[in-house]
């Protein structure tokens, strides 16, 4: 019988995880730079016992999700506007394909000079991140939309209301819970970055921290943290997708 993909993936990596460890203890790797996987999830239990981590933790997935949400509207809106109103789309469109093509976690420095190092910086940084995205597949989404379909609306008497609610908002729905899930990643991103830059708490905060130090197992027990709330959020927006979608997976 053939082995599921997931669990071929976890012998990998419990495989890698093995040799990195034996490699560890029998001194062929530095500890100061590769530290054992042993000791980074002792360095990562110890987060959990002090307590300390959870007003981080907490600090990261408010500034992700109020950027998700805030974001995800932005992008709605503005990507609505621009595929409707011509005008908008030659102010718009530019625009969005400048802030596309650069890397936009360059915009953290310029953000925490203009709203500080609390949240307000690292939720904007979220914003931008997922607004971008989410703008361009509302807008490709409603510029795909069949023009005959529009027509007969139209020829029915349909207004610019019915065709959103009965031909625009159903046609992007695919393709903005289809984007939900880089979404989810692009917020949580935002929000890391943003504590990296500058901050008082979050995962991004403890991270530069165990930099400045030298410190690789918290390094490293932080990356493994941060990796493993990346993937609880995508395996929800995953489970919302097909929920919201079960025609496309019946």
């Amino acid at each position: 019988m053939t082995a599921r993909p997931g669990t071929r993936r976890t012998a990998a990596f419990l495989l890698l995880a093995a040799a990195w460890e034996t490699a560890a203890r029998a001194g062929w790797i530095d500890p100061f730079y590769a530290p054992a996987p042993s000791r980074v999830a002792s360095v990562l239990v110890s987060l959990f016992v002090q307590g300390d981590i959870w007003r981080h933790l907490e600090a990261t997935l408010v500034s992700a999700f109020a950027g998700l949400l805030a974001g995800v509207a932005l992008g709605m809106l503005l990507g609505f506007a621009a595929a409707l109103l011509p005008g908008v789309a030659e102010l718009l469109e530019p625009v969005m394909i400048l802030l596309n093509a650069i890397p936009r976690v360059i915009l953290a420095p310029l953000f925490v000079i203009w709203l500080g190092i609390g949240l307000a910086s690292k939720i904007a940084l979220a914003l931008i991140l997922v607004a971008v995205l989410i703008f361009f597949a509302v807008y490709s989404g409603i510029k795909e939309v069949d023009r005959r379909l529009v027509e007969r609306v139209r020829t029915l008497g349909g207004g610019r209301r019915a065709l959103i609610q009965e031909v625009y908002l159903p046609s992007i729905a695919a393709w903005v819970l289809g984007n939900l899930k880089i979404a989810v990643g692009f917020a949580f991103t935002g929000a890391v970055v943003g504590e990296f830059v500058a901050s008082t708490r979050g995962l991004g905060y403890l991270l530069q921290f165990a930099q400045s130090t030298y410190n690789a197992a918290l390094t490293l027990a932080l990356i493994v943290l941060i990796m493993a709330c990346a993937l609880v959020l995508f395996a929800l927006a995953e489970r919302l997708e097909r929920r919201l979608l079960r025609w496309r997976y019946v």
